[in-house]
């Protein structure tokens, strides 16, 4: 059998909001995955439409989507192309599970849920012929699945190639997040076993590997267990955690000992209404400075999520979190434009309350205002959306971030990760078009391998930024450490199982 797996391309990538660095991330691990249960003698390629275009004049006998919200259209467009030829065409992900009707208008087969046990299911009826139009999730296990089909990834197009995914879903039940949505019916956080899980990092080349999990430290015995193997392995790995994680007595310590470079957490708001408002009670009463003390303490960067459009939210709130995410010395941040998915708890709020504006899903990027905020209107929100990312990601405020790391290193270790990530996109573009990306791995793996761990100084022996080009006047003994989840959402339509979750 010959098939086709696509990933297609997310409406952003292909607009105004596009950065070519971005869209080159991660190779679709979820279509790798899927394809681990094929056979042998099956035909299979993977194209993935961020990194080049699609040849859609070819005649394979199956087509298989991953269907993002908002590459939900371009995967209509794919699939009726091919259906009008004959091809048959199976889709998943978490827009089909959530909009199974407007799905199964434009394919023969979908599936709704992880697909890890229906879509082999689903190959077993296909051979037989006796294939179901819609396969929901079955059996939830982690365990014994084949191994991702790693050679039909096209490495040399990603920055990282080394994703894993060891766990699914998250334990935690936020109203903004498709979580629940695509989990119903069954278990919504489960692990591999470790075992398993070392194997397929053992046989990653390079250093460097990045944990796609949405919270890889939600079961503390499996991710101790794991840390402890790691350790001594020699790699450096990223990851995402919640502040809980972070402030959990001792585990930070082991994750930075095993390789821990990077964290994305979800801070989303500094508000307590505003995350009481969301059903993200886990964040409410938590010291946000103390958990970035803590990383930063162990050499450990962070990547900050927001959400802005909360109804605790006024016109102020960009600023306000701008310079908190500024003064207290964080690398990167992810905003986002609070945006109800639909299946969630908060799309049946503001729908119930007849607040969403419209329901042309390419706008449902996180980017774009698609419901009525309660404290300012749709453009205040989304111009202050992108004042934020403008301020944050501006050379004096990058400086002024670096400038709260206690040392010569760290402040230069800032500087290279924050302004490599943002201010070189010319370069970046012409890496990318020359298919050369792989070369900054070895940079990238440099960066994260610079760890230098340190203690608070007083404040007092601050480094302080003078003049008209806020030039760094004091030396590195007078330096002061700080008091300080579309992912993404693209790389959230990039895990397993035909899995994509709102990590904001």
């Amino acid at each position: 059998m010959r098939v086709k797996m696509i990933l297609p391309a997310l409406t952003e990538a292909k607009g105004a909001y596009w950065r070519s660095i971005k869209y080159s991330l991660f190779p679709p691990l979820g279509l790798a995955t899927l394809a681990g249960h094929l056979s042998d003698d099956d035909e299979v390629v993977i194209e993935d439409e961020h990194v080049a275009p699609l040849d859609l004049n070819d005649q394979p006998d199956l087509v298989i989507l991953q269907v993002y919200i908002t590459s939900a259209r371009r995967a209509y467009e794919i699939a009726d192309r091919y259906r009008s030829r004959g091809v048959r065409v199976a889709m998943g992900g978490i827009h089909v599970t959530v909009c199974p009707r407007e799905a199964i208008a434009h394919a023969d087969h979908i599936f709704l849920g992880p697909g890890d046990s229906s879509f082999p299911r689903f190959l077993t009826d296909l051979r037989d012929g006796r294939a179901a139009r819609v396969y929901p999730s079955g059996v939830r296990c982690l365990r014994g699945l084949p191994s991702p089909r790693r050679d039909l990834l096209k490495r040399h197009l990603y920055l990282v190639p080394n994703t894993i995914v060891v766990s699914r879903g998250c334990p935690h039940h936020c109203d903004f997040c498709y979580k629940d949505s695509f989990y119903r019916g069954g278990k919504s956080y489960y692990t591999s076993a470790v075992d398993e899980v070392l194997a397929e990092i053992e046989s990653l080349p390079g250093r460097h590997v990045f944990f796609l999990d949405d919270h890889l430290f939600g079961d503390r015995r499996f991710v101790e267990s794991l840390l402890d193997e790691m350790r001594g392995m020699g790699r450096v790995w990223q990851a995402a955690a919640t502040v809980q994680a972070v402030l959990t007595p001792g585990l930070m310590e082991k994750a930075a000992d095993a390789g821990l470079r990077s964290l994305f957490i979800g801070f989303e708001s500094l508000s307590s209404d505003g995350l009481r408002e969301q059903g993200k009670t886990h964040n409410v009463g938590r010291d946000y400075e103390h958990a970035i003390r803590r990383l930063h303490d162990l050499g450990v960067m962070i990547n900050a999520s927001f959400v802005f459009g909360m109804d605790a939210d006024d016109s102020s709130v960009f600023d306000r979190t701008v310079d908190w995410a500024v003064r207290v010395g964080i690398e990167t941040a992810t905003f986002h434009v609070l945006t109800p998915y639909p299946g969630t708890s908060l799309y049946r709020r503001m729908e119930s309350e007849d607040r969403l504006l419209h329901h042309n899903w390419d706008l449902f990027d996180t980017r774009h205002a698609v419901h009525k905020p309660a404290k300012m209107s749709p453009r205040q929100l989304e111009q202050g959306y992108l004042r934020a990312y403008r301020r944050f990601y501006g050379w004096p405020a990058i400086l002024r971030a670096a400038a709260t790391k206690p040392t010569l290193s760290g402040m230069l270790r800032h500087l290279t990760y924050t302004g490599g990530w943002k201010k070189f996109d010319g370069l970046w573009s012409w890496i990318i078009r020359s298919q050369r990306v792989g070369w900054a791995i070895p940079l990238l793996e440099s960066v994260l391998s610079r760890r230098r761990p340190h203690s608070h100084r007083s404040p007092d022996r601050a480094l302080h930024l003078t003049g008209p080009r806020e030039q760094l006047v004091a030396s590195s003994t007078q330096l002061v450490c700080p008091s300080r989840c579309r992912r993404f959402e693209y790389q959230l339509s990039r895990e397993p199982s035909l899995l994509a979750s709102s990590r904001h």
